[in-house]
């Protein structure tokens, strides 16, 4: 087992564009070695270019989510290269369709439920020995509010995001005697391509850019911030 660096470490899927993107840069600056995960190399080496001209580093992994013992295998990887993970960041989430439930794709359905829910299943089997190893284990799932079932059409994604917060909040519980902290974010209206697809007809400009998200996670990441299980909202 290799030790590259002793900067704290981060993975945050979702890397390449959007509120992933931010963040990883973000980490970055706080002198955070960031892998940064997600299915485009071209769009990830674009962050790892703008993250290394800051000062900072990175690792790419160009990998999809769907990919279920490849995230078997990163967590052996990390291991290897780096002995512990001290951040992970579950970003990555696709849309699917906007559709009542009774005409939903159950291929699209199977996919939204894949990326956005079983693969954080998936994540946090193959990285908690690893969190676990960290003096000051942190991990943030990144939500949404159409988790409340209020939202018509958003049928998949809403049930994903709210079955993740489930999942978060079973985690937090089952590992709230370590030094291990688990949390959800609820971004809020953020200017994203996920949101843009969401609501073509929507001005961005009224929405806050993804570099404000950051803010919201360093104060999670702070070691002030005590909470276990709580999903905070960008409001708050």
């Amino acid at each position: 087992m290799t030790h590259i660096d002793q900067k704290p470490l981060a993975l945050v899927t979702g890397a390449s564009r959007g509120i992933g993107a931010s963040i990883a840069k973000g980490l970055a600056k706080e002198d955070i070695h960031v892998i940064i995960l997600a299915r485009t190399i071209g769009a990830l080496e674009e962050i790892d270019d703008e993250i290394t001209g800051n000062g900072g580093s990175c690792t790419i992994v160009a990998m999809d989510l769907l990919d279920y013992p490849a995230i078997d295998r990163l967590g052996a990887n990390i291991f290897e290269r780096w002995g512990k993970l001290d951040i992970l960041i579950g970003n990555a989430a696709i849309l699917g369709q906007l559709s009542p439930i009774h005409h939903y794709d159950p291929k699209v359905w199977d996919e939204v439920m894949g990326i956005n829910l079983t693969a954080n299943y998936r994540l946090i089997r193959s990285l908690d020995p690893l969190l676990r190893l960290s003096k000051n284990g942190r991990v943030i799932f990144i939500s949404s509010n159409v988790s409340d079932g209020s939202h018509p059409y958003w049928g998949a994604y809403a049930a994903s995001k709210a079955a993740l917060e489930t999942i978060a909040k079973v985690y937090s519980v089952e590992t709230e005697q370590l030094d291990l902290k688990i949390n959800i974010l609820d971004p809020g209206k953020t200017r994203t391509r996920l949101r843009a697809g969401a609501f073509p007809g929507e001005d961005p400009s009224k929405n806050k850019p993804s570099d404000k998200v950051m803010q919201f996670v360093s104060k999670i990441l702070s070691n002030d911030f005590i909470e276990n299980g709580y999903n905070l909202h960008c409001q708050d």
